[in-house]
Formats: structure tokens, C-alpha cells, sequence
């Protein structure tokens, strides 16, 4: 993810390298909140849409058809991570690591019907990539799912444990924590796991509602899940007094505390909201990628 190069080290996982320089408190902290729904925090915000649309616009009109806020909304989080690495920690076996890399996993339909099947894609993403590489790479992981009539690596991994006999299941999850616990998790399965990653994210505007306020699970290591809503307009009052209307789109943050204190998220989420505010910087690599501590 940067220019330092750094070797595997006992304690490390095949997903993420320990986190050793962090204070004692931080390394208790899983063990005094030792599920990820123990230690859940919620955030809402909204975002202006108006400069948004106006580069989508710009951008649709030059040929990038389809590109969106969703689109946007990634690539200023991942342009986030490149600032405050911390985001992409995550905590497995009560310790506390540095994820290798950014890993977005989705909830997509096949078809935007009540009957059409749901299953899951997950997209790697590097630091680096701009707004245009965050486009690619998802388009192709959505058209790959729609094109696919069978099932998925997620689906496929789903139906072999649902063929297991409900007591015997139970025993079967068990057993994945555990591997899980020690980082010994078979690593196809987690390459199609959807608790897995550094982000779920789900677009409800698609659907027209609000976002919603959704706890992330215990099994697994993913620290955030993002909801976005529809967009709706507000009538305000500008500087001068006088009535405008602008419109917004609302956002939901359910977010794994023990990564990160709050005085880091709330910094991270001032380069998230300006990215969002200047999508011209996304259209280009950063300039420097922060590597998270040792």
C-alpha cells in the first residue's frame, strides 16, 4: 500500500499485519468489549449534493456512462484511508491489525425486482485508485454478477453449510470462529465471505428510502457498514437571509470503537467530507499514502 516494505512477522495474519506499538489500553480494549457488537458506534450526516452533480453530469456527458454517487462516495472513502489509515484496522482474536488492503463488500440484486435473488460482491481496492479505477473495478464485479444466472462463491459457500443438519451447523459455525479467532480460516472462504472486509456498504437510495442505522456482526472482521439514502431537498436560508433550496443526500456510519478514538474518526470524516465537497481531487492518485503504525 506504500513505499515501506514490510515482512510477515509471527502474530500476523494472512489478511492484516498486529498492530504492536498501540498503547496497553488500546490492546485491552477488545478483550473488555470482546464483541464487535459490543463496542458499536452510530453517526449520521448528510452530504450537498449540488457539486456533485454537477461533476456527474460533466463526467456522464464525456463518456463515463453510469458513473454516480455511490461511485463518488467510494473513492472519497478510500482517498480517506490513504490519509487515515487507521480506518482500515480491524479486530480479530481480540487483537487488533492493519488490513493489507481495502476491501468493499456490497449487497447487489440481480434485478432491481422483489423476486430477483440477493447475493454479495466484494472488490479490492487500492489506496491509490482514483474515482475512475473505483468505476471499473465495481462495474466489472456487478456486470459479472448479473451475467452469472448460477450462484456465487458466497452462495455456493452458503448452500454447502445449509446442507449440514441444523445441531451439527451450529457446531460447524463454532468451529469458523475458532479458525477465525487464530487467523486459520481457510483463505477461499474468506475471499468470499461478506463479513469479511474493510467496509459493507449499501446505496437505499436505490430503493428510494432513508438510511438506516445497520449493526455489523460479530462474526467476521468488518469494522464500518455506510448507508446511503434517497436524495431529498431542504429549503434553507443563505448568508444574506434570502430562501435557497439544496438538496441532500443523508448517510449512516455503524463503526467498530475499537479500532480508532473518536478524535481520529472525527478527523477522518473531515477528509471524507471534503473529498465529497472537491470530486476533482478523486480523478487523481494522492499525492502520498500514510502508512498506518507499526
Amino acid at each position: 500500500m506504500a513505499d515501506v516494505i514490510y515482512r510477515r512477522r509471527f502474530g500476523d495474519r494472512r489478511d492484516g499485519r498486529l498492530l504492536r506499538s498501540l498503547s496497553p489500553f488500546y490492546k485491552m480494549t477488545p478483550y473488555i468489549m470482546p464483541k464487535r457488537n459490543d463496542a458499536l458506534n452510530y453517526f449520521s450526516g448528510k452530504l450537498e449534493v449540488s457539486a456533485l452533480e454537477s461533476w456527474i453530469r460533466e463526467n456522464r456527458r464525456v463518456g463515463w456512462k453510469g458513473i454516480g454517487l455511490l461511485h463518488l462516495v467510494l473513492a472519497a472513502y478510500i482517498r480517506t484511508i490513504a490519509s487515515c489509515p487507521g480506518l482500515n484496522r480491524f479486530i480479530s482474536g481480540q487483537k487488533i491489525y492493519a488490513r493489507n488492503n481495502i476491501e468493499v463488500v456490497m449487497m447487489v440484486k440481480r434485478a432491481l425486482t422483489t423476486e430477483a435473488d440477493e447475493t454479495s460482491i466484494k472488490v479490492v481496492f487500492e489506496p491509490t485508485d482514483t474515482v475512475y479505477e473505483v468505476y471499473r473495478k465495481l462495474g466489472e464485479k456487478v456486470e459479472e454478477i448479473k451475467a452469472d444466472s448460477g450462484a456465487s462463491g458466497t452462495d455456493r459457500a452458503a448452500e454447502a453449510l445449509m446442507r449440514i443438519p441444523g445441531l451439527i451447523l451450529k457446531f460447524a459455525i463454532w468451529f469458523l470462529n475458532l479458525l477465525d479467532y487464530f487467523g486459520w480460516l481457510p483463505q477461499a472462504l474468506v475471499n468470499v465471505s461478506p463479513f469479511h472486509g474493510s467496509m459493507i456498504v449499501t446505496d437505499l437510495g436505490s430503493l428510494g428510502i432513508a438510511p438506516i442505522y445497520h449493526h455489523i456482526y460479530n462474526f467476521g472482521n468488518l469494522p464500518v457498514f455506510l448507508a446511503l439514502g434517497a436524495k431529498r431537498r431542504s429549503v434553507e436560508l443563505d448568508k444574506t437571509g434570502a430562501p435557497v433550496e439544496r438538496k441532500y443526500v443523508d448517510y449512516k456510519i455503524v463503526m467498530d470503537e475499537r479500532t480508532v478514538d473518536g478524535m481520529y474518526f472525527a478527523n477522518a470524516l473531515k477528509y471524507f467530507h471534503y473529498y465529497l465537497k472537491n470530486p476533482g481531487e478523486l480523478e487523481h492518485p494522492p499525492e502520498r499514502v500514510v502508512e498506518d503504525v507499526m
